[in-house]
């Protein structure tokens, strides 16, 4: 009976209450978007494995050079800029079945399959724990090659999957889309780190493999799931495309890169990432050396800027639906952050535990607002340009993120060398300085993005306001 009753309020429970519960169309039920939206997930718990856990590891359990371990986690990011032409070869691919998008999500699964179920025994042989003793380039090689077919496999599933569902949106559901992704991305990155915290807590190289491992046969089986029936047949589309001329890519990237505003709005689409990811690498050690924050809290700043990302995703998407220019909610992200940047500065001189832990949830607010509002805009470029879009949007976005963590950490070492030796002057020897410097560093670059979001916001609504269909818990059928 008390069953039947909470079904039955449940059922009468108003969608407002129910994030996300409106993002289902006619023709993408939520069971099926939320079916889609695995292969985001996927890639969260992959991110976790590979900067959260892999990065430990093979510091602290593998004895791997941090300098080492640094190059490995960024080689990656060399294939970030082939995302474009991952985006533009799916807009016009032509397959037998008139598929464009699958065989790219298909493909770049499995490349990623192949390099985590060889990336542990790459990393054992790195480590010198290898049962036959092998030159040291021999381990170094094998491991960047295993990183970069997890990085390959990543950004092709990533772009053709985004452009998937910016195909099967409807124009009224699309922002509450993206905002489901980024949020099923985090769901991803928390529940792995998790999971990867309880398995490997007595380490083993056998629990090592067996843990790499067995998140390759994740990846393969949800990415499966995911795109299973998620593109139709279309046989006449397949007609239409082999009587036309392709194009290459450089000229199609000239007329795009033309577009009214392409060029700035790639120029702040980096500026903003640069400016949210830069202190990534330093927030932690922050609260622990200058705060004396414990390892439980400093690592729960984790989970205070997913939350942060979790509320920037959800606002994000209630405001696109309502009508707001993409990049004015890019601006208000930027906007967002300087205050919280702040907040996390005068932490330090007042002691303040507390206004380190708020600015931290605003810089996760900020950067879900900034990420969705950049994003939904690259997913409203012209029809012809979609994946291509989208992959200029994810080169430049992935390739900003890792330079700006490298030089977040390069300028934190730089200045504490040179105020440790009284370089600077008696007055900046506090340890604090370096970091300060780093999210002064930020500030400024949030102010460059402003300017650069500035000419890009309309001053007029993009598109009529859309109020929330009536879709409750009896219409999702999940």
């Amino acid at each position: 009976m008390r069953s039947k009753t909470f079904a039955k309020y449940a059922k009468q429970m108003p969608v407002s209450w129910l994030p996300f519960a409106d993002v289902a169309s006619a023709d993408l039920p939520l069971a099926r978007l939320l079916r889609l939206s695995l292969f985001k997930f996927t890639m969260g718990i992959t991110t976790a494995l590979m900067i959260g856990t892999l990065n430990r590891v093979m510091i602290v359990e593998l004895g791997v050079s941090a300098w080492l371990v640094s190059m490995m986690l960024a080689l990656p990011l060399l294939v970030a800029p082939f995302r474009a032409v991952t985006g533009y070869q799916s807009d016009v691919h032509v397959s037998a079945f008139g598929w464009r998008r699958i065989p790219y999500m298909w493909g770049g699964t499995l490349i990623q399959f192949l390099g985590l179920a060889v990336m542990p025994f790459a990393l054992l042989v790195l480590s010198g724990r290898g049962q036959v003793p092998v030159p040291d380039w021999v381990g170094q090689g094998a491991a960047a090659i295993a990183f970069l077919m997890v990085g390959a496999g990543l950004q092709t599933s990533q772009t053709a999957g985004l452009a998937l569902a910016t195909d099967q949106a409807s124009e009224e559901t699309r922002p509450r889309v993206v905002a489901l992704m980024y949020t099923m991305l985090l769901v991803g990155a928390v529940a792995g780190s998790l999971v990867y915290s309880f398995l490997l807590a007595d380490f083993t190289p056998e629990k090592l493999v067996q843990v790499v491992q067995g998140t390759a046969l994740v990846v393969l089986l949800l990415n499966g799931v995911a795109l299973w029936k998620q593109e139709p047949r279309n046989p006449q589309r397949v007609a239409a495309l082999k009587t036309q001329v392709r194009r290459p890519f450089k000229a199609v990237w000239a007329e795009f890169i033309e577009l009214p505003q392409a060029r700035r709005f790639l120029w702040a689409t980096c500026l903003g990432t640069m400016a949210f990811n830069m202190q990534d690498i330093i927030l932690e050690p922050y609260g622990g050396e200058i705060l004396k924050l414990s390892v439980g809290a400093t690592s729960a700043l984790t989970a205070m800027l997913a939350a942060g990302g979790l509320l920037g995703f959800y606002v994000a998407g209630r405001k696109l639906a309502s009508g707001i220019d993409p990049m004015r909610l890019a601006a208000y992200g930027a906007l967002a952050g300087l205050p919280a940047f702040s907040a996390v500065i005068f932490s330090a001189p007042l002691e303040a535990g507390w206004l380190f832990r708020v600015g931290a949830l605003g810089i996760g607010f900020g950067s879900g607002l900034f990420a969705v509002g950049t994003l939904f805009t690259a997913m409203r470029i012209e029809a012809a340009y979609v994946g291509l879009a989208l992959g200029a949007w994810g080169a430049v976005q992935s390739a900003a993120a890792g330079i700006s963590m490298f030089f977040g950490g390069a300028l934190r070492d730089s200045i504490t060398a040179l105020s440790s030796r009284g370089d600077m002057g008696p007055a900046l020897t506090d340890p604090s300085v370096a970091y300060s410097m780093v999210y002064h560093v930020e500030m400024l670059l949030l102010f460059l993005t402003l300017i650069a979001v500035g000419p890009l916001v309309k001053r007029s609504r993009s598109f009529s306001p859309v109020p929330p269909p009536a879709l409750g818990l009896t219409e999702s059928r999940i």
